[in-house]
């Protein structure tokens, strides 16, 4: 075995190499909070812990899901971590199998709308590997959710592929798509730059639902009529579509596992992303549960045959 491959990430279970902060407001709570994210043993998975309540613990897992309207929201006996999807997406695509959250409130702070500082914080930082092998998530037949006009579907796969199209009625957006292979250095540059987003007309409406209460042209980026009124525009011409592909990565993560397959999203959000993670979950037929070196086995198999 090699020194490279010994420490792929691809093979072995991961954490972070030492501890890092970030600190800032929730999103749609408006309220400070801070986070540490710390190493966690192999096959601890990402576990959040509420400093703030005797460090009360919430595993990020399907089976904790609360609330799925504007933000991922996990619960556990009355406890509440809200807007997880940001952070959990940046674990998912940068190989962190093993950590703590800890959190001081009930929102992950939202920073500048995007997985960028989270990202970095990681690159800062690098991945311990431990000797532990990885089990992957592989789907073995395609499963699919549908409500009025959306869908999001997942196909079998040899590695994990996203196909993403959304459309919203403003000049700036309209119908777009995108399609990719996710890996740690594509996702780092082409998906967590990318801002969470909303439309001005809707912004009433949505604090009125008691949301949004800590947005800015800080952390999201704010269509007009017929522009952006961010001074410094947007980061990508598509950057809507690439931001949901964010959340649903940061969705997907609940299952829990690195997954093998090809995610198709059509115009799909938090509740239909959750409804497929939970769909899969609850059928084990569905998918098997194999390590980087039975994959591998069988892809060289199928080459010799």
């Amino acid at each position: 075995m090699t020194d490279l491959q010994a420490s792929s990430p691809l093979r072995f279970e991961t954490t972070l190499r030492r501890p890092v902060e970030a600190a800032g407001i929730g999103l749609h709570s408006g309220v400070p909070v801070k986070i540490r994210i710390l190493p966690a043993p192999p096959s601890t998975g990402i576990v959040f812990v509420r400093t703030d309540l005797e460090g009360f613990q919430v595993p990020a897992s399907w089976r904790h899901v609360a609330r799925v309207s504007y933000a991922t929201s996990l619960m556990r006996q009355g406890v509440l971590i809200s807007t997880t999807e940001h952070l959990l997406s940046v674990f998912y695509s940068m190989g962190v199998d093993n950590a703590y959250v800890e959190i001081d409130n009930l929102e992950v702070p939202i920073l500048d709308g995007s997985g960028l500082p989270f990202a970095r914080l990681l690159e800062g930082v690098g991945l311990k590997t431990y000797r532990r092998l990885r089990r992957y998530l592989r789907i073995r037949r395609p499963v699919s959710v549908e409500d009025r006009g959306k869908r999001i579907s997942i196909l079998p796969a040899e590695d994990f592929r996203l196909s993403c199209e959304v459309f919203f009625n403003h000049p700036l957006v309209g119908h777009q798509m995108l399609e990719m292979e996710v890996t740690p250095s594509r996702y780092a540059s082409d998906i967590a730059p990318a801002r969470t987003f909303g439309f001005e007309n809707e912004l009433d409406q949505m604090r009125d639902m008691g949301l949004i209460r800590g947005a800015s042209l800080e952390n999201a980026v704010c269509f007009d009529g017929t522009g952006v009124l961010n001074p410094e525009g947007l980061r990508f011409s598509d950057e809507c579509c690439r931001h949901k592909a964010l959340d649903l990565i940061g969705d997907l993560a609940l299952i829990g596992r690195p997954l093998l397959g090809h995610v198709v999203a059509e115009r799909a959000g938090h509740a239909m992303h959750t409804a497929l993670v939970s769909r899969i979950m609850s059928d084990p037929s569905l998918y098997e549960i194999l390590s980087f070196d039975q994959l591998a086995s069988r892809v060289t198999q199928a080459l010799v045959s």
